[in-house]
C-alpha cells in the first residue's frame, strides 16, 4: 500500500483552518508541520507545501470581517496575506537549516503548455538546490476563469507536474466516509481506495469549514488528478501537532491508489500527444537517447515543422526511424539556429542564454525498441552497440 515512508518526492496541501485562527498563524502547529518536514527531508524525500491561507490571514490584518468577500477585496486581502504567509514558512523552516520559497500560480499557468513546462523547470531547479517550494494561487490577480478555485485541485496539478508519488491534504476529517460522520454516526470510514468509482462519489458530500473552500468533492476530484498522474493521495487529518508523523505512524486516514507510477503516466501522456514537428538524431545523439540521456543540440540534424516551447515532436534516428516523441524547450527557430552546437555556444547565437537539452529525458516517451534499450542493462547495451 502507498506510504508515506517510502515516498522519494511528497506534495502536502494544508488548509486555511489548519494554518489560521481569528486572523492569525497557528504558530506551535506549523512549527510542528516544519519539524515534519524537517524528517522527511533528512530522510532523503523532495517537500513542496501547497499552503492556503493568504486571504484568511489578510482579512484579519484588513479588519474585513467574516462572510464573502467580493473579488476585489479577496484579492486585496491576498496581497496582504502572502507576504505574511511566506514569512511565517521562511520562520519556522530556517531552524531546520531548510530554505523556502514562494511560488504563485494559476490554473492558465498549468493549461497553457509554455508556462507549464515553464512551472516545471523552476520547480525541478528548487527541489535540486533542496528548497521547499510553498505554492499558492495567484490570488492577486487570478479571475473565475483562471482559477483552480481550491488549493486541493492545485496540489493534485502541482503533483502530477512535478511527478510527486506522494499527495497528502491535510484536512479537518481524517478520510472518506460513506457519509458525513459529523450528521450520521453509522457512517464507515474508508481505509483504502483502489478506484473512483460512482459509489464513491456519491460518498462525497459539500460540507468545508467557515475557512475552506474545498469540500470532499473538490478531494475526489483532486484524487483523480494524482492517481492518474501515477502519485499515492491520501485525505489525512490535519489537527496534531506533526500530523505528517502522525500520518507516517499509522494515523487514520484514506488512500487513494496510483494507477502505475508518476514517470510511466507522464510517459504515456507525453506519448498519446500529436506532434506538431520533427527533429532529426545523428547516431551519437540516438545512442545516447537509448541510454536514457536528454536530447542537447548538438546532436540534432535537421528541424522540420512550426512549433512553439512545450509543443510536442517526433524524433527521428538518422535513418528516418521514429524514435519516440518529446516537448521541445525551444521554438522551431530556436532550435534550428542551434542544431549542431555546444551548449556554450547557445547564447552566442541567440543572444540569451537557453537550456543545455533541446529535449529533456523527463519530457520524452521512447517508442518500444528506445525504450528497451533506455531500460537494459549496460553491458547489455554495450553488447547491442557492438551488434551494429
Amino acid at each position: 500500500m502507498a506510504s508515506l515512508k517510502t515516498a522519494r518526492r511528497v506534495v502536502i496541501k494544508i488548509g486555511s483552518s489548519l494554518l489560521v485562527e481569528s486572523g492569525n498563524i497557528r504558530t506551535k502547529w506549523l512549527e510542528g508541520l516544519a519539524r515534519d518536514v524537517a524528517d522527511l527531508s533528512d530522510g532523503g524525500a523532495d517537500v513542496l507545501l501547497v499552503s492556503s491561507g493568504s486571504i484568511a490571514l489578510g482579512r484579519g490584518v484588513l479588519a474585513l470581517g467574516p462572510g464573502e468577500l467580493s473579488l476585489e477585496h479577496s484579492q486585496a486581502a491576498a496581497a496582504v496575506g502572502q507576504i505574511r504567509l511566506a514569512r511565517a514558512y521562511e520562520e519556522v523552516l530556517a531552524p531546520h537549516g531548510i530554505t523556502s520559497a514562494q511560488v504563485l500560480t494559476t490554473l492558465e499557468d498549468s493549461t497553457d503548455r509554455r508556462r507549464y513546462l515553464n512551472t516545471r523547470a523552476t520547480l525541478e531547479t528548487l527541489l535540486g538546490l533542496g528548497v521547499v517550494p510553498i505554492i499558492n494561487e495567484n490570488d492577486t490577480v487570478a479571475t473565475d476563469e483562471i482559477r483552480f478555485g481550491d488549493n486541493d485541485r492545485l496540489a493534485a496539478q502541482v503533483a502530477a507536474t512535478v511527478g510527486a508519488d506522494c499527495l497528502v491534504l491535510l484536512s479537518d476529517v481524517d478520510g472518506l466516509y460513506t457519509a458525513d460522520p459529523r450528521a450520521n454516526k453509522m457512517a464507515e470510514h474508508l481505509a483504502v481506495v483502489d478506484r473512483i468509482t460512482p459509489q464513491i462519489e456519491d460518498y462525497a458530500g459539500d460540507a468545508g469549514s467557515g475557512l475552506s473552500r474545498g469540500g470532499m468533492k473538490t478531494k475526489l476530484i483532486a484524487a483523480r488528478t494524482a492517481t492518474g498522474a501515477g502519485c499515492a493521495m491520501a485525505i489525512a487529518a490535519g489537527a496534531p501537532i506533526q500530523p505528517l508523523k502522525a500520518l507516517a505512524s499509522g494515523a487514520r486516514a484514506t488512500w487513494f491508489l496510483p494507477e502505475g507510477d508518476p514517470r510511466a503516466a507522464r510517459k504515456r501522456w507525453i506519448a498519446a500527444m500529436k506532434p506538431r514537428g520533427i527533429v532529426a538524431v545523428d547516431p551519437g545523439a540516438m545512442e545516447a537517447l537509448g541510454s536514457g540521456k536528454s536530447l542537447l543540440p548538438a546532436g540534432v540534424l535537421s528541424i522540420v515543422g512550426e512549433f512553439g516551447r512545450g509543443d510536442p515532436v517526433e524524433i527521428k534516428g538518422p535513418g528516418g526511424e521514429k524514435l519516440g516523441t518529446g516537448l521541445s524547450r525551444y521554438t522551431a527557430v530556436e532550435a534550428g539556429a542551434i542544431r549542431g552546437q555546444r551548449t556554450s555556444e547557445i547564447e552566442a547565437t541567440l543572444g540569451y542564454p537557453g537550456r543545455a537539452a533541446l529535449i529533456h529525458r523527463d519530457d520524452m516517451a521512447l517508442d518500444s525498441r528506445a525504450a528497451q534499450e533506455e531500460t537494459a542493462p549496460p553491458v547489455l547495451r554495450a553488447e547491442r552497440r557492438r551488434r551494429r
